[in-house]
């Protein structure tokens, strides 16, 4: 999951800046300083898209997940999936594992070298932070009578009556504009003794500017976004140009606020100071007015080629702008797509008792879902668990068999397959097969064979029509209901089987019986229990486990799905148990 973060991210960043970057060369003269700056604000909302939750950015779509296709590109090997032994011993498991390895390598890696670059960044913050704390307290109060009268004109200009903080250092080279709760403008001790009135004045409505303008606060987001994509190049080149454009856009606004013919004086204001002091570095956290000479150049072709700005540019920048935010948002179903995985289902349902069944777990994470058809009631445990679709494994071979029953594969009279000779792991599965015999005893072939009838596309459709989980096939053929793509929670799968036994999708009812028949595992005087097992191994560890099935008692029929999961023993025979002893608790098996 991390790696497909990581890449979305960098790929949405990317697209981002390139659309901003390329918008503002083709619309230089039709945007407004303070639009040029604005178009970065929509940098800043694709950043945070990647970190936003998942239920913000969904979108209905076709897409196949990211996830999905990284997680099968590392599924290895021929056999694969679980085989539960002969009838008489159906809670047995004999299970083949899957390999996984490159996605969790991949994860680990990246996530360490991601953390690891923040907590560099994260540093090099702190430092910046402290020398700002240590600027802070050398401050002295501005005890100049003339300046100060002219700091509450120059507020007073710019409609400004928060209070500020008006501070002079001796550390402090440059003019500068920080706090977030106090608001603190710091200015180079004794600048009043080598700068004239009218020069200072510039100065202040520059900085009261920023505080105007909330840059500070987006000097945060800023900070926080380029530790987080420290690793991305474009991003860092991105801000230097933000920022570049905020100091212009400042330049503007003030300009805008005094009149063309303040320009001059302005620019001259600027390289006057720029001539006097040196650019302050590693300050991010404040905004402050100097800078390095290419961007002091910038400015001031800007300031000697101001105009005021007409009504019509105001106009053209806010549609440009709105431009510029649409085809960036086109991104959003994209991303929606490729961040979900489909993993939780939504539940609703007007009666459902939720219980603590966890004495019954033990060491598993797991849930138990029941449903009582007379009663049209669920029983459910651990409710997040209840919905939190997982690889169905082999109780995936119901439906298979449904679809290769329909689809005239096998008959509910002739259902035999001969075996094509390949040594399989089991013995059980090295000998032809009939539907019953291959449920029963779990025969991967047997259901390979029913799907190879069918297009993936075909199956697809099958599931999508029977509303089985995410129906994500991308895993392959034969791989996307083993570890895979395919997911389904415990309530869908009783949701499901329930639509099953009662036919609802209108399936040719021989058929749906010819299932039926394959998966009765007992039959006593007063009740019928049917069901299947699954298990999903993973490098040699069981790590999921299904059973699922129905108990048909008297009138009555109770649906059922149990899953469980851990790191080494989470197999169907484990998940049957608990079943077995949940039902039998509660008086129904």
């Amino acid at each position: 999951m991390f790696f497909t973060n990581f890449v979305i991210s960098f790929i949405l960043s990317t697209f981002t800046i390139a659309v901003i970057m390329l918008i503002k060369k083709i619309f230089q003269k039709q945007l407004s300083a303070k639009w040029h700056y604005n178009l970065w604000f929509l940098l800043l909302f694709a950043l945070a898209i990647p970190f936003l939750p998942q239920n913000l950015i969904t979108f209905d779509s076709h897409f196949i997940s990211l996830d999905s296709i990284q997680g099968n590109a590392t599924n290895h090997g021929t056999d694969l999936g679980e085989a539960e032994a002969e009838s008489g011993n159906w809670m047995n498991d004999f299970s083949v594992s899957v390999n996984r390895s490159s996605p969790d390598f991949l994860n680990v890696i990246f996530a360490c070298l991601w953390i690891a670059g923040i907590l560099f960044m994260g540093i090099l913050t702190i430092k910046s932070w402290y020398k700002l704390k240590t600027i802070k307290s050398t401050t002295q109060p501005i005890k100049n009578k003339e300046l100060l009268t002219l700091f509450e004109q120059c507020k007073q200009h710019l409609n400004i009556s928060k209070p500020f903080f008006l501070r002079e250092s001796s550390l402090n080279k440059s003019p500068m504009a920080f706090g977030l709760f106090k608001s603190y403008i710091v200015l180079p001790t004794n600048l009043d003794k080598w700068l004239s009135t009218e020069d200072i004045k510039y100065i202040l409505l520059h900085e009261l500017n920023h505080f105007k303008n909330k840059d500070v606060l987006t000097n945060y987001f800023v900070i926080l976004f380029q530790i987080l994509y420290w690793y991305h190049p474009l991003v860092w080149y991105a801000f230097k140009e933000m920022r570049l454009d905020r100091e212009i856009a400042c330049d503007i606004a003030v300009l805008n606020s005094m009149g063309e013919h303040y320009s001059v004086n302005y620019g001259n204001t600027i390289l006057n100071f720029v001539e006097k002091t040196s650019h302050l570095k590693n300050l991010a956290l404040a905004n402050h007015l100097n800078g390095s000479k290419k961007q002091i150049k910038k400015r001031i072709i800007k300031i000697a080629a101001f105009t005021r700005e007409s009504k019509l540019l105001k106009l053209k920048s806010v549609l440009i702008f709105l431009m510029a935010g649409i085809i960036i948002s086109c991104q959003l179903p994209f991303v929606s797509a490729m961040t979900s995985s489909d993993d939780q289902y939504e539940f609703n349902h007007q009666r459902v008792t939720y219980e603590d069944l966890s004495a019954y777990f033990e060491d598993y994470e797991g849930s138990f879902v029941l449903y009582d058809a007379q009663a049209d009631r669920y029983s459910i445990y651990n409710e997040n668990q209840s919905t939190l679709r997982v690889p169905p494994n082999s109780t995936y071979k119901i439906y298979s068999a449904l679809f290769g029953l329909q689809a005239n594969a096998i008959t509910s009279e002739n259902s035999t397959i001969k075996w094509d000779g390949q040594d399989y792991p089991f013995d059980s599965w090295n000998k032809d097969h009939n539907l019953s015999t291959a449920m029963s005893n779990s025969v991967n072939w047997y259901f390979s064979e029913l799907d190879k009838t069918m297009s993936l596309d075909d199956i697809q459709e099958n599931l999508k029509g029977i509303h089985y989980g995410n129906y994500d096939v991308s895993g392959g053929r034969e791989q996307f209901w083993i570890e895979s793509s395919l997911k389904i929670s415990p309530v869908e799968q009783v949701q499901l089987l329930t639509a099953f036994y009662f036919n609802e999708f209108g399936f040719d009812e021989k058929n749906v019986q010819a299932v039926k028949d394959s998966l009765r595992i007992e039959e006593l005087d007063d009740f019928y229990l049917s069901g299947k097992t699954g298990t999903g191994t993973v490098n040699g560890k069981n790590i999921n486990g299904w059973f699922i099935g129905y108990v048909e008692k008297g009138e009555n029929i109770y649906f059922f799905a149990t899953n469980i999961q851990n790191e080494t023993d989470a197999s169907g025979s484990a998940a049957a148990d608990i079943t077995s002893s949940i039902l039998n608790d509660k008086g129904i098996y």
